[in-house]
């Protein structure tokens, strides 16, 4: 092997080894923000994205032929703003949720950044986060990282994991939940 040869293939073989070492510490990250149920929350919802909440409404109640009497759904419509799993980029999108799920998770409120991880629409068209608070993070002004407030109140949550307050992006945090969902 020649010596240019030897140089290219070193060089080869250290960015294969930091590429690896990055995934580690995304999903340690992922782990660290998301909870150590992250790669469950990943593989079972249907839609994750970071984006931003357009309006949060209660609507009427739903009369279909599947459920006995009146559902009470909620309609919350988002922006896409990072597109991770079953949506596009710029895309509005409105879900119906069961008025009861809203119980289960934070209220989201028009403006907010959010990253997000939905469960598939159900046969009657609702949805909502995949573990109710464990599928939606709360994202900073920006909405690039993760805020420090949720950083803290996940560190309360659970408190043998520890979370540092650096800037965690959404980026790291994608780059873990499509390798989970790969795997």
């Amino acid at each position: 092997m020649r010596a240019s040869q030897r140089v290219l293939f070193c060089l080869a073989l250290a960015c294969l080894s930091s590429f690896a070492a990055g995934q580690r510490s995304d999903q340690v990250l992922a782990e660290r923000v998301l909870g150590p149920q992250w790669k469950q929350v990943s593989r079972r919802a249907g839609m994750i994205f970071a984006g931003t909440v357009l309006t949060a409404a209660p609507r009427a109640p739903v009369n279909d032929r599947a459920v006995s009497g009146l559902t009470p759904t909620v309609q919350l419509s988002f922006r896409v703003d990072q597109a991770i799993v079953g949506v596009e980029p710029g895309q509005i999108l409105t879900i119906h949720e069961w008025a009861g799920a809203r119980l289960m998770h934070r209220p989201m409120s028009s403006g907010q950044r959010i990253l997000i991880f939905l469960y598939p629409p159900s046969r009657l068209g609702l949805t909502s986060p995949v573990g109710g608070l464990l599928g939606q993070v709360a994202l900073d002004p920006s909405g690039k990282y993760v805020s420090e407030q949720e950083l803290r109140l996940r560190n309360q949550i659970t408190p043998k994991v520890r979370v540092d307050t650096d800037r965690v992006s959404v980026v790291q945090l994608e780059r873990a939940i499509r390798s989970a969902r790969e795997e």
